[in-house]
């Protein structure tokens, strides 16, 4: 099996999946959700491969490298390390999940929609394998079109607006991160004995001018920031994920932010480090700002799932805060925050979804005393949301904690800020989930909702790797931990040794 192209295979068997989906009837709904989900499922099955991956080997492993396009030095290069392997095993599990929820909600276009899943499966695994920054910004592009098609035709009454800010945003995104690369690969070929290449690992470690790398740093920062989101662009978020169907929006925030918080780790820091060495008190700033006010604003949604959008701006901007502070601890606990935000951020809007199909309702004010009703559905709602309020034994715990203990090795100003949220967090989950399932119904609620089913078993399906993952996780961090030890060191070499940019001055 050591000749087996496992991520070629991991990234193209959802594309064969499109490919049997057109040769299936498009009214044989049955069908097209098990070949979907069998593509998905094959897909999971190759990237269990990745489990093998050894932290004292090379850093990247099963590695491909075919030619592409020689005459501008491109070329077909994948690879994982610690940080990418656990990625993909997070976008292999949440794309099974999505499917399968989606079993009974999507009755319309089935065949369309099913195609547009796998088609975003595959361009999210490409962004986490790909060496080769060419390669990497075409499946980056890739898995644009998918979910805009995903929201604009299954979503929800205001999808059209939701589908045209997401779309501007990201690419104005993309554009700027092309321009990015196209820089650094012509200034690389331009330094003495540079070649004119794509290879990540040929453009890592070259010495940039300042200059381009302010302004390479600028234009990554502002597509990966957008992407996370970081405040002030994150405006797109809460319409596209209150807009997007159920499935969905646990891709958006299960997997899609996560591609800006690991093109920041992968690309931004490393290939231009010095710039980010000089931006990190910006990043650290506008880190602090997003933790705060997705917050602030959560606590104050009527809407459940427009709250859950808001808190993962804030969840995301641990994220971005622990990537900055430049230690180990902090570095490990964004890693490790991203993927737990994805399952914990995942499954809630599952839940939500699950409310929804039979209520037609997201009001918080119109769900009192749903607990008696939905009494299943009440109990992993309840888990979900104490893993992302950072309960110990659960996954949220571990990736905040370490983020914390980062940020006050930075400062503990900076820390104490952070635990304010940490506090506020819980205090607008826990209120929303007191309002929601246990709050005393109306005359009105009980006759509407006294006949509602609890979770069937295709929900169950779907919730359960999520449940058995949030409680690991928190239980035992420890592979997840070590396969991101070596990245994460590898980081901390090239932006503890930068000496920063002669162009910036911060006036703090």
């Amino acid at each position: 099996m050591s000749g087996l192209p496992v991520l070629s295979l991991i990234v193209f068997t959802p594309l064969l999946g499109v490919a049997a989906l057109l040769f299936v009837p498009g009214a044989n709904h049955r069908l097209i959700r098990w070949v979907a989900l069998l593509a998905a499922l094959v897909s999971l099955g190759f990237s269990l491969f990745l489990l093998g991956y050894d932290p004292a080997g090379a850093e990247f492993q099963f590695r491909e490298d075919l030619p592409w396009i020689s005459a501008f030095g491109i070329r077909y290069q994948l690879g994982v390390d610690g940080m990418s392997a656990v990625l993909v095993l997070l976008t292999t599990v949440l794309s099974v999940v999505s499917i399968l929820y989606s079993w009974g909600p999507i009755q319309m276009r089935v065949k369309e929609y099913y195609a547009a899943m796998l088609l975003l499966m595959a361009g999210m695994l490409g962004v986490f394998v790909a060496l080769d920054l060419f390669v990497f910004y075409v499946f980056w592009e890739l898995s644009l079109i998918p979910m805009y098609l995903v929201i604009g035709i299954w979503g929800g009454p205001q999808r059209i607006y939701a589908t045209v800010k997401f779309v501007i945003y990201t690419l104005v995104g993309s554009l700027l991160m092309l321009v990015a690369i196209l820089a650094v690969v012509i200034a690389n070929a331009n330094l003495p004995g540079g070649t004119f290449t794509f290879s990540y690992e040929a453009l890592r470690g070259a010495p940039f001018p300042d200059l381009l790398q302010a302004g390479a740093f600028i234009a990554f920062g502002l597509a990966f920031a957008i992407k996370v989101p970081m405040w002030p662009f994150h405006t797109w978020l809460p319409d596209a994920h209150v807009e997007a169907p159920t499935a969905g929006s646990i891709i958006l925030a299960g997997v899609l932010l996560k591609l800006g918080g690991y093109g920041f780790l992968r690309f931004s820091l490393p290939l231009l480090p010095d710039a980010a060495h000089s931006f990190a008190p910006l990043m650290i700033g506008l880190s602090l700002i997003a933790i705060m006010y997705g917050a602030l604003v959560a606590m104050v949604q009527p809407d459940l799932k427009k709250l859950i959008a808001y808190s993962s701006v804030s969840h995301m901007g641990f994220v971005m805060l622990g990537a900055f502070v430049f230690n180990t601890q902090g570095l490990q606990g964004a890693i490790f925050q991203m993927v737990s935000h994805g399952i914990t951020t995942g499954a809630l809007f599952l839940l939500v979804g699950v409310i929804y199909e039979r209520t037609h309702d997201r009001l918080i004010s119109h769900m009192g005393g749903l607990n008696a009703r939905l009494p299943a559905c009440a109990a992993l709602f309840g888990l979900f949301i104490f893993a992302s309020i950072g309960l110990p034994g659960l996954s949220g715990f571990v990736g905040e904690f370490l983020v914390m203990l980062g940020a006050f090795q930075y400062s503990p100003w900076v820390a104490a800020w952070a635990m304010l949220v940490v506090i506020a967090s819980a205090v607008y989950m826990l209120w929303m989930f007191q309002r929601a399932f246990f709050a005393v119904p109306s005359d009105w609620m009980r006759r509407a909702w006294g006949g509602l089913r609890d979770l069937t078993r295709v929900e169950w399906l779907s919730l359960a790797p999520l449940v058995v993952l949030v409680v690991a996780l928190g239980v035992y961090p420890a592979p997840v931990l070590e396969a991101t030890a070596g990245p994460v060191q590898r980081i901390l070499e090239a932006v503890q040794s930068a000496a920063g940019l002669n162009l910036i001055a911060w006036p703090w």
